[in-house]
Formats: C-alpha cells, structure tokens, sequence
C-alpha cells in the first residue's frame, strides 16, 4: 500500500478580527470564567463573507500552484461545513466553479457537526488508496462561520450563548489530499472511532445554536478517552505520552483541550499536575496558535490545529502527530501521521501567521452594528446587494492576491466577485 497524506495545506482566516477581552468586558462577562477558555482573538465574518469566499479563498493558494495537468487530476471536491447557504445546493459547486476546475470531478458537501472535516479527509485518504483512478487527487474544503444574530445592536444576549460569543469563529481549511503526501503522511489504518447519540449541540434553525455546554464536554472528554483506546487496540504498541511529539484537538477553545488532555493524563499514567502541565506545553500547545486567534470553525478546527501544530513545532526530525476529532452528536476519531522539516517548510511557506497577523482589527461599537447588518445575508436571502463602501478598511487589510467575496443575492443565487 503506497503512501497518502496532504500534499499541501493552507488557512484562510477572512479579513477582521475582534479582540476577546474587549468582548468579555463589554459583555460584562466573568472574567476568571472568561480566562478559561484561553482565547485571545476571533475572527468576525464580514457580510461580504460566508463559506464560499472562506473556502475558495483558502483552496486557490493550492489550486494556483498545481499544473495544468496536475489541476486536471483534482476528481473530487468535498465541501465539508454546518454553515451551509441552502438545503439543497452543495456549497462545493460554487467553490468549483471560483477555482476553475476540470468539470470530470465528483462534488457534494458534508454535514456532521464539527467532525465534517475529518469525515472528508478520511474520504478522500480511502479515495486515493483505492487506486480506482491512479494519481488522481482530492480537494478537501472545511469551511464554517459564526454569525450571532440579534434584533437590535446593543440588546442583551441571552445566557444561552454569552460564552460562546468569545469562542465562535471563522474560517476555511484547504487540504488537497493525494499519493505525494509532502506535508503530512497519514498512517494508514491508525485509526480509532467512536460515537453515539447525544443531544450536546445543534443548529435546529440556520443561523444560530441551541445545546447543553456541560453534556458537550461531557461528550468530549469520553470520546477523547474512548477513540484513543480504540486506537490502541488497532494499533497495540501505540502510548499516548510517547507515540506522538504533538497532539492535535478540535479545539472550540483552549481552555476544552487543555481539560481533555488533562483528563487523558489522568486516567492513563496518574499524572501529577507539574507533569501534565509541562507535557501540555511541549506537546499540544504549538497546535493551538492559530486557534486561539481564530476562534472555533467547526468542522476544519481539527484541521487548523493539525496546521498550527506543522508551523509552529520542531520538525527536524520526522515527528508523529496524533488527531483527535470531535463532532457534536457525537462522532470523533483518533488517528495519526508524520511530518518532516520539508513539510514545516511548504505549510510556513503559506504565511497563515502573516495572514492572521494583518487583519484589521474591529472595535467593540463596530462589531455590535455589524451583528445587525450580518441579518441581511443570513441563511433563506432571496436578493441583496452589498455595499463595499462601508468596508473599505477591512478589506484594505485583506493580504495580497485576489480576494473573493460576496457581491450579492440574486433570486437566491449567490454572487461573488474578485477584489
């Protein structure tokens, strides 16, 4: 059996932030509570953005790299995201279309919760081992947003979601998933799953969440301990502390993760507190860079902290990261791969931190008017046209190259064009 993985990877993280600690004090939130979650900034989706600008966004660096020849080889496109824009229509043939790609490609979308990422990566690795079509190559898109939906600017926010404001992001995850694994080498067959139902989180209607935050990490913290044991047992000789240099979590805030690796440190070596702290720096940290200024994004959160974890270790050495997945629902997957300096080398060689670093920053009366404007492109618009004149300093910050975004609804059909 002949090797997989992501051949290359990249991020797009939109073009306007929001500082968190602004938001917990306007908010009047617990500060000490607020702390928990180890979050420093997220990113706030701009009505001119919704997963299809995210995702073309962050998948045209890696299109425009490839040949002609290589680009016709892309035979499948997997859009994986709970944000979707009609229940019907895939969002994947919208980001097909912006990217110019062969017309002899399968396109479709997946939804489950924040697992969809790591559902279309596992896809497309079996895709490409099947050989069916030897060389061919798969898009992997995963691409979310938070919109919080209010009636008027400046109301109070109800208590069901005053904590997950601060955590609730937006992005896209690009990985083209091929034979030539340069980036990240899967382990082909290392693989522990886990899931059953469970009423955590849902989305009952489009734009916003309903759910039960301490079933949710309930959920989380078993399926952490019960994927990883299921790995185990496929892959005996597998030690959570000495198998893996990093550990990559979904992560829907900082504060979740360190929890659950606690929590495995516990239970599998009755670690003492000194340990589990050093262990957490050294190893799981470096995968929560970008997250913790980026907020979570659902499905592609995984993926994020596997990209953080690739640009910000030490890969002089081949190393193995271990994946943990989790899906509100629940499903979640334990699995692994390697990476060696080459591939540090093509992930930094995107400039996500760059990118994240040159966003332009909201202020807090700003963000606020935005939460009413976002209503006009929310999920079910039949027509509307977007005023760039009122965003022109954030889409100054948007980095070099062409930038896609959202011109209007026409008759329900989304418009985007090329700034």
């Amino acid at each position: 059996m002949g090797p997989v993985g992501i051949e290359s990877m990249n991020f797009y993280g939109g073009t306007a932030y929001l500082d968190v600690a602004e938001l917990a004090e306007r908010r009047e939130l617990d500060m000490q509570r607020f702390s928990n979650l180890l979050m420093h900034a997220k990113t706030v989706a701009l009505p001119y953005e919704d997963p299809v600008s995210l995702a073309v966004n962050a998948a045209k660096p890696l299109v425009d790299a490839l040949s002609d020849a290589e680009r016709d080889r892309v035979e499948m496109l997997i859009t994986c995201t709970e944000s979707g824009i009609d229940f019907g229509k895939s969002v994947s043939t919208y980001v097909h279309d912006y990217l110019g790609l062969n017309r002899n490609c399968r396109l479709f979308e997946l939804k489950n919760a924040c697992y969809s990422g790591t559902a279309g990566f596992q896809m497309a690795i079996n895709s490409v081992l099947a050989q069916v079509s030897p060389g061919a190559k798969a898009l992997v898109v995963a691409t979310d947003l938070a919109r919080f939906i209010v009636a008027d600017a400046g109301e109070a926010l109800s208590e069901d979601w005053s904590f997950a404001e601060p955590s609730g992001g937006a992005g896209a995850v690009a990985l083209l998933v091929s034979d030539r694994p340069e980036v990240y080498r899967v382990d082909v067959g290392a693989n522990g799953y886990y899931g059953y139902e469970t009423m955590d989180t849902c989305r009952p209607v489009p734009d916003s969440e309903a759910g039960n935050a301490d079933l949710s990490l309930m959920s989380y913290l078993d399926c952490c301990f019960e994927s990883f044991q299921e790995y185990q047992r496929r892959v005996p000789e597998a030690d959570y502390r000495e198998t893996f240099s990093y550990l990559a979590f979904h992560t829907p805030f900082g504060g979740m993760v360190k929890g659950a690796h606690r929590t495995m440190m516990r239970k599998l070596y009755r670690a003492g507190r000194k340990d589990i702290d050093e262990d957490f720096e050294a190893r799981v940290t470096p995968g929560l860079t970008y997250c913790q200024h980026v907020g979570n994004i659902m499905g592609g959160t995984v993926l994020l902290s596997l990209l953080s974890t690739i640009a910000n270790g030490d890969f002089r050495e081949p190393r193995r990261i271990g994946c943990f997945s989790y899906g509100s629902g629940c499903c979640s997957e334990f699995y692994s791969g390697v990476v060696d300096a080459a591939g540090q080398e093509k992930v930094r060689a995107m400039g996500v931190a760059e990118h994240l670093d040159g966003r332009y920053r909201l202020d807090f009366d700003t963000y606020e008017r935005l939460l009413k404007e976002n209503e006009t492109v929310r999920f079910g618009t039949r027509n509307v046209e977007i005023d760039f004149d009122t965003y022109t300093e954030p889409l100054g910050a948007a980095r070099g190259g062409d930038v896609l975004v959202l011109r209007g609804i026409n008759e329900f059909h989304r418009e985007y064009t090329w700034i």
